[in-house]
């Protein structure tokens, strides 16, 4: 029987499906077992960044499954396919992680030319791990066909000595292990009870913090990420997207009207009041730009100042992922915001209804534990804290979640390293004295190359007891498992001559949250003087390969660190061609 809901003379698989000349196009088909009936829907990507680097990944093959079942029931023709993935904690603390950044732009690159190639109609993107997240949220922005994204959920925490404990605190037990304070016995103990399960890191870490964005943002549908990855419940919300991507696809809605300026606000919200990854501020404007939206760090930091931050997680909390959805999730929590009237609740999302009319179907409430009152929250502002000064004039970014108000204020002289080996070989042999501000510059995007995060310093210091004794700053970025007094984001970056570049050993460096402000005590007549003794960027070994080319095109992280002009510069929309 014909399909009458879609017109498939407008559709882009009309190239490859429809008419005389497509008879060789047929074939291909044919030979894959897809039926006449078939040939003649709408062809549905359903993208994943499936493969076996690490757990946050390997769920994702089977939750496609109940994708493309619900796509079919929905009257269209999946079409499974993957993409790549770095996962960070597998490439952190060496040079694995220049990759990281990279293969989110990579993974928006990689889905973009595999729907343009094949002229898919829509699509649902299935992500795991922090980079996949927003690279396939991209991937959706720029095509801009109709798209329903989906979470594969949080790993299970594991337990050791009666407390859950997760990979972060493998990374702060190595730090503990170099300081003489574990035993070799009860590090191999930990490292195989820490991570039980398929799924992503466990707390309020990137993985998860972009995954609240997605529902927050309107490109998942509500409740769809909370679930972790071995509940087989997950089925559910992948047959649920995959009828919701058909009903997107019949009424024409498309990812640049749901991710909007209002949209990426609400998504900044929720990063904050959860105390989220400092790699929203990276993320949302990347989103933004695929989207032809002016939406930079600064505007992502205004809206973590005077969000109140409200929800228990990890790192600087006590819950995960897990527990999050067991209080009720990432509903729960924007129905509180919503109570504040801190959400644009006339946003469209995936469900093709409004954000308000989503949240009128919610009816828990917060449990006082993981999910505390708006009203009475854990402190008035976000979990994360824009900064700005003479030594970020392009700004930088700080996670305070967890930290009292007291420890968000540190001025101490710069000791100063050119790269992340450098300083985790200054940790490990603690060569450094209390007091001192960490400087890690040449990490940048453009300088590492990557932009590389820094967790694997950061745990060793926390676990040596260092993390309030210390202060790190980097053009790099910190994971979102990072605590401590840690900035990244420091823009613009050494290799693009900004002010890091130009710190010397004992420089005094003030770092204060309260105020937004980072700077060093020079003054601006020092600083241009330095600058013109600047003997320019630190040569890299990259000088060929994916990581050069990466190089090349990426641009300042208070923009994204994205690698392409965006749709402000755009001649066609994919979706209309």
């Amino acid at each position: 029987m014909k399909n009458t809901r879609f017109d498939k003379s407008k559709l882009p698989s009309r190239h490859v499906t429809e008419g005389p000349s497509r008879a060789a196009h047929r074939s291909y088909l044919y030979a894959m077992g897809i039926t006449e009936e078939e040939i003649h829907q709408p062809f549905v990507g359903v993208a994943t960044c499936w493969n076996e680097a690490a757990p946050c990944n390997i769920a994702l093959n089977r939750q496609a499954q109940s994708v493309k079942m619900g796509v079919k029931k929905g009257g269209g023709t999946p079409r499974e396919f993957t993409t790549i993935t770095v996962t960070d904690g597998i490439a952190m603390g060496h040079e694995g992680m220049r990759s990281s950044l990279a293969s989110r732009d990579a993974i928006a690159d990689t889905v973009e030319l595999t729907m343009r190639g094949h002229c898919y109609d829509a699509l649902v993107g299935l992500a795991g791990c922090d980079k996949s997240l927003p690279g396939m949220m991209m991937a959706m922005v720029r095509l801009n066909v109709p798209s329903v994204f989906i979470y594969g959920g949080s790993i299970l925490p594991g337990k050791y000595k009666g407390r859950d404990i997760v990979v972060q605190d493998m990374f702060e037990a190595a730090g503990q292990h170099a300081a003489g304070l574990l035993s070799d016995a009860e590090l191999a103990i930990m490292e195989k009870l820490a991570c039980p399960s398929a799924g992503a890191c466990g707390g309020q870490y990137t993985a998860n913090t972009m995954a609240c964005v997605s529902e927050a943002i309107g490109l998942a549908l509500m409740n769809s990420s909370g679930a972790p990855a071995p509940y087989e419940s997950r089925d559910a919300f992948g047959d649920a997207s995959g009828v919701a991507v058909m009903n997107l696809l019949e009424k024409n809605i498309r990812p640049r009207d749901i991710v909007t300026r209002k949209s990426l606000e609400n998504a900044a919200r929720v990063v904050a009041c959860t105390g989220g990854s400092t790699n929203g501020g990276l993320h949302l404007p990347a989103i933004a730009h695929e989207a032809g939206i002016d939406f930079d760090l600064f505007d992502v930091c205004d809206i973590f100042h005077d969000t109140p931050y409200f929800v228990n997680l990890r790192p600087g909390g006590e819950y995960v992922a897990k527990d999050l959805y067991e209080a009720g999730g990432i509903p729960v929590v924007m129905k509180e915001l919503a109570r504040e009237g801190l959400l644009h609740l006339d946003c469209i999302t995936a469900s093709g209804r409004t954000l308000g009319e989503e949240l009128d179907d919610i009816r828990g409430e917060p449990d006082g534990r993981v999910i505390h009152p708006v009203a009475n929250p854990l402190s008035k502002t976000g979990g994360v804290v824009g900064l700005r000064g003479n030594l970020a004039p392009d700004g930088a970014i700080v996670k305070v979640a967890g930290m009292a108000e007291e420890d968000q204020i540190f001025t101490g002289p710069a000791l100063v390293f050119e790269c992340e080996e450098d300083a985790f070989e200054a940790v490990q042999n603690r060569t450094y004295q209390e007091g001192c501000v960490f400087v890690i510059r040449n990490e940048g995007p453009a300088g590492g190359p990557g932009m590389r995060e820094m967790l694997a310093t950061t745990a060793a210091l926390s676990g040596q007891g260092m993390g309030k004794k210390v202060a790190l700053i980097t053009d790099g970025r910190f994971s979102g498992a990072t605590r401590g007094f840690c900035v990244g984001h420091v823009g613009p970056e050494a290799a693009h001559g900004g002010p890091i570049a130009l710190i010397r050993n004992g420089d005094m460096i003030t770092i204060d949250a309260i105020k937004g402000e980072i700077s060093v005590d020079l003054s601006d007549e020092e600083l241009a003087r330095r600058k013109q003794d600047w003997a320019g960027p630190r040569k890299t070994d990259y000088a060929s390969g994916a990581l050069w080319k990466y190089a090349q095109l990426v641009g300042s992280a208070r923009y994204g660190a994205v690698t392409h002009p965006g749709a402000k510069e755009e001649t066609h929309v994919y979706m209309d061609q």
